[in-house]
This record gives structure tokens, sequence and C-alpha cells, in this order.
């Protein structure tokens, strides 16, 4: 085998109904959680930018559009999970049509909301961030900053949902090379719109929606490479009622739960901005380090969704269980390590954001606090992910919403008003993620999960 043929073989369709399971998951999840490494290294470059290039003030005004930015998302959070389902399935069960129309139908839908969005969006962005007791000071930069990124909403957008369908599909490297070139790209646009244009957060907000528009438009180039596995053309590039409302079915419930946690955590926002702007620099520290701790916990959850989905459709049950346990076993013990990183230096790691020492030590605290909940987190993400997977998307949404909205944001302002103390407000989140975890998996072992797939006629026999 010449070299050529070796590299189209390692950016081919991987399938996965076949193989060692702890294999193919290593394979598939390696090269997402490089790319996660990657995209956090980048929003930290850019946290960094923000923070010393422009002051403690604009890192908390990035901060504070978060869990807005979040809510404007959750309707492409929604259609790439029903994507990712339903296309991980029909390509396990060789189901060429189908897979073709559902492909179509994602492109179209997408491309449709995101327009709208685009249009609509900016007009709540004001009103919506004095409702979070966003403080006079960093309102303008915080509005400029998420009108921005809302602009570049249709880059995410393809980028997303796009990653979603490739990696159904069993590609997971080239959504990771394409991430490399866009976010090295947007790194040094961060340094030359911040620290030598000194344009501010509107420079940091620029950097990344350029960088969104090439890793969008990258992903579109690969999907058309992939033909031979699929029909793209003017019959499938439109919006057939039965794959959309199928699509609806499936994405719907995860899009709203997560709608319910971005709204929850609009709540949270406004309880840590009534804080000031120093707590409100120190949450945002916070996410930027959090995100390097829970990236191989959703990277493992992402490729045991799409696992599953595969070995669904290709009626391969006992190997989806097979694959689970040895995924959740590979979740904790790298969980396990990270971890134990982050809480021996995390601290140093928050000064790389800030000089000023009453923040850095803030985030240092908030870091030990959540450090006890991401094992259980390793665990939940897992089994919730190959629920999904399988086809069930209802369950994990109501089990969110009462995790959100019983336990979560009550106990964020209960500990609060307890303690006086605001990092406290984090310790709603080790509980609420241990209960879901909890719940995850008796329903994961209960097993209802395995009648929720999409092939009722069995896999075919071959592509075609």
């Amino acid at each position: 085998m010449n070299r050529l043929e070796s590299i189209k073989i390692f950016f081919s369709a991987k399938d996965m109904t076949v193989g060692k399971p702890w294999k193919n998951l290593i394979a598939f999840t390696l090269p997402m959680l490089v790319g996660s490494v990657v995209q956090q290294m980048y929003v930290t470059v850019d946290a960094i930018v923000v923070g010393r290039f422009v002051g403690d003030d604009a890192l908390a005004a990035v901060g504070s559009t978060m869990a807005l930015y979040n809510l404007v998302l959750v309707l492409f959070i929604g259609i790439s999970s029903g994507a990712g389902i339903m296309v991980s399935q029909y390509y396990g069960a060789k189901k060429r049509e189908e897979l073709s129309r559902t492909i179509g139908a994602c492109l179209v839908t997408l491309t449709i909301a995101c327009l709208a969005l685009m249009v609509a969006a900016p007009f709540g962005t004001r009103p919506l961030l004095r409702m979070l007791n966003t403080p006079e000071p960093i309102l303008d930069w915080s509005v400029a900053y998420i009108n921005i990124l809302i602009f570049g909403v249709l880059g995410f957008g393809y980028y997303n949902i796009l990653t979603g369908i490739i990696r159904g599909l069993g590609d997971s490297f080239s959504p990771l090379v394409y991430l490399v070139i866009a976010s090295v790209l947007s790194a040094a646009l961060d340094l030359l719109f911040v620290a030598v244009f000194g344009w501010g957060v509107v420079g940091a907000a620029v950097a990344t929606v350029i960088s969104t528009f090439l890793s969008g438009g990258l992903c579109l180039m690969r999907l058309f490479k992939m033909r031979d596995i699929f029909d793209i053309n003017k019959k499938y590039l439109r919006p057939v009622k039965s794959y959309v409302i199928q699509l609806t079915r499936l994405g719907l419930p995860t899009g709203a739960s997560q709608a319910v946690f971005s709204l929850a955590m609009i709540m949270v926002q406004s309880l840590i901005n009534s804080f000031g702007e120093s707590f409100m620099a120190s949450s945002m520290i916070v996410i930027r380090i959090d995100g390097f701790v829970i990236m191989p916990i959703f990277s493992f959850g992402a490729a045991i969704m799409v696992f599953t989905g595969q070995n669904m459709g290709a009626g391969k049950y006992d190997r989806v269980r097979q694959g689970t346990r040895q995924c959740i076993l590979m979740s904790i013990g790298t969980s396990a390590l990270i971890v134990t990183a982050i809480v021996l230096f995390g601290g140093s790691v928050a000064r790389l954001f800030t000089g000023t020492n009453e923040i850095a030590e803030t985030s240092a605290r908030i870091l030990r606090i959540l450090a006890a909940g991401y094992m259980s987190l390793s665990i939940g993400q897992v089994v919730w992910s190959v629920i999904r997977g399988a086809g069930d998307t209802m369950t994990p949404m109501w089990v969110l919403i009462v995790t959100i909205v019983v336990i979560r944001v009550p106990m964020s302002y209960g500990f609060v008003w307890l303690t006086e103390r605001p990092e406290t407000i984090y310790l709603a989140s080790l509980i609420s993620w241990t209960f879901s975890s909890v719940i995850g998996f008796i329903l994961f072992k209960k097993g209802n999960w395995q009648t929720k797939g999409l092939i009722k006629d069995g896999p075919a026999a071959e592509f075609g």
C-alpha cells in the first residue's frame, strides 16, 4: 500500500461495527480530544490576550456574554444531535438513500436557521444583558462582543453540525485538521487585532468569526468529498417532511434541554454578576480552565454516541454494552489524571489570565470545589451519550430539566444565601452532576434504550 492510499484510508469514513470496541473508541476519541485541546487553547489564549492587553473589566465583559450566546446556539446543538444520531444509525445499517436524505435535510434546515438568527438575535442582546445585571461600565463591550459573534453564527453552525455529520460517518480526524487550522489563524488574529491594532473585545470577536467561517467552509468541502457513501444533489437538497420531522423529534429534546440549561446559566450568571467585576473575571477564568478538564469527558461521550448509533443500526446491542463498559473505564482514568493536575496547579494556571492575585485565588478555590464532581460527570456523560445515540433523546431532556430547575439553580442561590460566599455557587454544579450520573447509570442498566433504534427492517447488505 503506497503513502497516498494510506492517507486516503486514514481520512475515510470508519465502520465502528467491526473490530475491538476499545480500539474503535480510542481511534475515534484521540482526534476529538486533540481538537478539544486546540480549541480550548485558542479560547484560553483569547481570554489571556483580552485580560492582559485590555484588562480585567474586558475579561468580565466577555464572560458576561457566554450564557446568553449559548442560548442563541441551542438550535444548532439540537440539529447537530439529531443529525449525528440519524447519520450514524443509517451509516451503520448501510442505508444510502436514508443517509443522503438526512444530510440534505440537515444542510437546508441549518442554512435557514442561521440566516434567521443572524437577522433577529442582535435586536435583543442589550435588553437581555441589562436584565442579567451586567454592570454599566462593561455593558457596551458586552453588547458589541456578542453581536459580532452572532454575525458569525453561520460559520459556527456549519462547523458544528457538519462536524457531527462527518463524525457520524466515522471520520473524527478531518474536523481536527480544520479546527487546528482555524484555531491557529484565530489566535494570530487575536494578537493582531487586540495587542497590535488595539481593537479590544471587538478584535477578539472578529478573530473568532473569521475562524468559524473558515472551519465551517472546510467541513463543507470535506462533506462533498465523501459522496462515495451518500448522494448530494437537487433531489436531496430539500427539506423532505418525514426527515425534518425525524430530525426534529431527535434533536428538539436535546435543543430544549440545552435551552433550559442556558436559561438556568443566565440566572446563575445574573447571580455571579451581582458580586461585581472581580468575581465575574474569576468565573470567566474558571470557565476556561474547566474546559480543559471536561474536554476528554465530552470527547469520550461523543465517541460512544457514534459507536452506539452505528452498532444500533447494525443490530449489535451486545457490542454497544461492551463498548460502554470500556468507555467508562477510559473516561474515569483520563479524568482522574487531569483533575489531579488541575487541583495541584490550578492556582498557577489562573495567574496566567490576570495579574490580580485576589482574582486568581478565587478562581483556584472554585476549581477545587468543582474537582470532586468531575469523576461522576465522566460516568454520566458516557451513559447519557449511549442513550442518546440509541435514539432516546426525551429521557435525557427530562432528567436534565429536573437536574437544572430543581437542583442546580435553587441550590446556587441557596448556598450563597446560607454562606454569603459567592464561590459556593459552584457547589450546586457538583451535586447536580452526581445526581444526573446516578440516574443515567440506572437507566442504562435497565436497558430500555435498546428499543429506540431507527432501523426496524434490519441493516442492508451494502451501500448502493
